[in-house]
Formats: structure tokens, C-alpha cells, sequence
């Protein structure tokens, strides 16, 4: 646990009409769960909400960009690809002015592919098709095996994912630090202007409950792209992850998932956040 007093910014990536149709599922804000993980690692933080998806956004009256000692950005259902797209243009000149400003930010899927494209590089469809429910085998590359954000880390471990695009090209001066068979990039550290971002494809901000809410949330998209055959075994699968979440000590269902530790425990799951305050937030801190 972090106790220093911190002054942190979440970006909600997520637009107005698809916030709505995430709360009438059921789901958490992705901004309430960046929230609420920032203040379990580092509960003495201040943590402000931000949402540049919407035209009529903007930070807390009479308070500028770089008071903030970091950023955070979460995941989105929107693509960089769209780049016709006003809520997607913001968020990255967004994140333009971040880098420029020199706040170092963080940030998981959609934040990784919004830096890269901020900073030069090039986001496209995978291929490979859909990333979905867990990352499996993510491994540190040898720059990921000496770089603090994987401090503690296993070398190769399991995350929570849901993505379609991924990192092609990367941007000047960034490094990449773990991936997989399915993305090439799983995080990455990238320098730009005055600042750096250290950004992740998966979600440690997740959990199975939360994974389990948002299969639901896509049943039919799901069933249609061939993850699961029908709804009822959606649904057995589905039931599987909330009991997990309400006992993480179920040998006997972790095992039918095929997951573990780097899964279920949060502190393992969530410790790139916690490198990411203490290596580059907590040097920024200027009070």
C-alpha cells in the first residue's frame, strides 16, 4: 500500500451513450474501476474523473492538467481506427497534451493504442481475431525482465483482455516490454515530448466478476464470433467467474478456468499499477 498524499487523473475512455449502456447492463464505469483500484493501492490519493470522449467535458474548474502527479486511462469500446470520430480525436489530442505537458500517464487496451497513435505509431485490426476473456502467456521481453514496471512480476503470467486491434508499428523512443501469441505488444513504454506512459493491452483493473458482466453484456457478439456455442454455456461459463469472485479460493473452478494466482490475486494482478505509482508517479510529485 501506497500512503503518500497523490493528486491522480482517470480519463474515462468510453463515450456518453456507451457509459449508459454499460450501467443499464449492470457494469461499472470503467473510470469507477480505475478509481476504485488507484485508491485500493493508494488510499490517501485524490482521484479526479475526466471524460474527453464527450464535447462537453473538462477538468475541475481552476485546476490545470499538470497539478496532477499522474493519469490514468481506461479501456473503450471505440477504435483509433475511427479516427472520423470526434470522441476518438479528443482523446487523442488528450493525450497529446499529456506527453507535452509532461504528467506521466498509464493506462490499459484502448490507452495503449490511443499513446501509440499520439505518439506516432500505428494501431490496426488483429488479424488473429478477437483477444477475449484472459491473455494467456504473457511474456516479458528481455527489456520487460529489468524494467520497473514489472518489478515483482512473474516472467510470464495471464490477464484479463478484450480487444480487436492492436499495436503494428511503434512509436520513436518507446520500448516494447511483454507480449503473446495473439498480440505482439502487451505493454509497452513510451516516451514522447516531456512525458512517459507505460500503457498494458490487458486490464488489471478487472475481475471475474467483472469479465463475467461484460460476456454477458455481449452475449450475441460473442456466441456470433464463436467464443461460446450457445447462450446456456455463456451463461454456465459466466457463473463459473462470479464464484470466483465471491471465493477466490476455489480450487476447484480456478481449475476448470485454467487460471491462477496472476488472476486471482489482486495484488499480483494489479502490481504493474502499483510499479507505475511508485517508479514514476511518486518522483513527479512536486509537493
Amino acid at each position: 500500500m501506497i500512503n503518500e498524499s497523490i493528486k491522480l487523473l482517470v480519463v474515462e475512455g468510453y463515450a456518453r451513450e456507451s457509459r449508459d449502456t454499460l450501467a443499464e447492463s449492470g457494469m461499472a464505469l470503467a473510470s469507477d474501476l480505475y478509481k476504485e483500484m488507484l485508491l485500493s493501492i493508494a488510499p490517501n490519493a485524490i482521484v479526479d474523473i475526466v471524460t474527453p470522449a464527450d464535447v462537453d467535458t473538462s477538468l475541475p474548474e481552476g485546476v490545470a492538467l499538470n497539478s496532477y502527479d499522474g493519469v490514468a486511462m481506461t479501456g473503450s469500446n471505440l477504435s483509433v481506427l475511427d479516427d472520423s470520430n470526434p470522441s476518438v480525436r479528443r482523446q487523442v489530442d488528450f493525450q497529446k497534451e499529456i506527453f507535452e505537458q509532461g504528467v506521466p500517464s498509464f493506462g490499459s487496451c484502448w490507452a495503449l493504442q490511443v499513446g501509440t497513435v499520439a505518439s506516432g505509431g500505428e494501431v490496426r485490426i488483429n488479424p488473429k481475431g478477437r483477444e477475449m476473456g484472459f491473455a494467456r502467456k504473457i511474456k516479458l521481453t528481455n527489456s520487460g525482465l529489468n524494467h520497473p514496471l514489472y518489478k515483482g512480476k512473474p516472467p510470464v503470467f495471464d490477464g484479463f483482455a478484450s480487444h480487436e486491434d492492436e499495436v503494428i508499428s511503434t512509436p520513436p523512443n518507446s520500448v516494447i516490454l511483454s507480449g503473446n501469441h495473439v498480440s505482439r505488444v502487451q505493454a509497452m513504454e513510451i516516451t514522447c515530448g516531456n512525458g512517459t506512459m507505460w500503457a498494458l493491452q490487458y486490464h488489471p483493473e478487472y475481475d471475474t466478476g467483472e469479465l463475467a458482466s461484460l460476456i454477458r453484456c455481449r452475449e450475441e457478439r460473442l456466441i456470433r464470433m464463436g467464443f461460446f456455442g450457445d447462450s446456456e454455456s455463456l451463461h454456465e461459463y459466466t457463473r463459473k467467474l462470479d464464484i470466483l469472485r465471491e471465493n477466490p479460493q476455489r480450487k476447484d473452478t480456478a481449475w476448470e478456468l485454467g487460471i491462477d494466482t496472476d488472476i486471482l490475486d489482486k495484488s499480483v494482478r494489479q502490481l504493474e499499477v502499483t510499479n507505475w505509482i511508485e517508479g514514476l508517479v511518486l518522483p513527479n510529485v512536486s509537493h
